[in-house]
């Protein structure tokens, strides 16, 4: 039996990533495009930054916060997408891409590609798991400045998630209640477990850690 190389939680499919990354990896390349536009509005500081006066006695122009020009630039998040579809191209033989046009368009160009070669990447790539921790460190860090909240208040952690697909694989992932909720959901694959099945839920956590513990 395999290990997931992003999860590292055992996967009976025998490739690099089981199907629970494999399918949020799809999410997060998809996301891509609407996480370089989600970052437009916050390109520059809040008008209560920089009340200084110019030399020519008008307001002084507020600086441009670089991190998220630099995420927003050539080498940001388009350059992080167009550097791993190279790799993968590569990798399979195939004709390299000359990027062209705007970066939002080169964006969702890279995207689209990278979605294009998800099951090869998925089954038989063993840059698998360092192109997936990427891809979700990258959202991560633009979510953080998009919806900082969301980044900071995740929840108590669990465990993994019990639930069983209809081939037999365990989801896996992990488990938490946010704040003020009663009820705990799976971000990937939307079990629910309100308070009343918690007693349960932790037998089959707790069965699952035994069983991958002796595998």
């Amino acid at each position: 039996m395999n290990t997931c190389l992003l999860c590292e939680q055992p996967d009976e499919t025998g490739g690099y990533l089981c199907p629970g990354c494999t399918k949020v990896t799809v999410v997060r390349l998809e996301c891509l495009p609407d996480l370089y536009d989600g970052l437009l509005p916050f390109l520059a500081p809040s008008a209560a930054v920089g009340q200084g006066r110019s030399g020519k006695g008008g307001p002084a122009p507020l600086p441009v916060r670089e991190e998220i020009l630099d995420l927003r630039g050539p080498g940001g998040i388009v350059g992080v997408a167009e550097d791993w579809l190279s790799a993968v191209r590569l990798e399979r033989g195939m004709r390299q891409l000359v990027p062209a046009g705007s970066i939002d368009g080169r964006l969702k160009a890279a995207a689209s590609g990278l979605l294009a070669n998800m099951p090869w990447i998925a089954v038989s790539w063993p840059s698998a798991g360092t192109f997936a921790e990427e891809i979700r460190d990258l959202t991560k860090s633009v979510r953080s400045i998009i919806s900082p909240s969301a980044a900071t208040e995740r929840g108590t952690r669990i465990g993994n998630c019990p639930a069983q697909f209809e081939d037999g694989v365990i989801c896996g992932a992990v488990l938490r209640l946010p704040p003020g909720e009663r009820v705990v959901t799976c971000e990937w694959c939307q079990t629910s477990y309100p308070p009343a099945c918690w007693t349960g839920l932790k037998v089959l956590i707790d069965a699952d850690a035994r069983t991958s513990d002796a595998a």
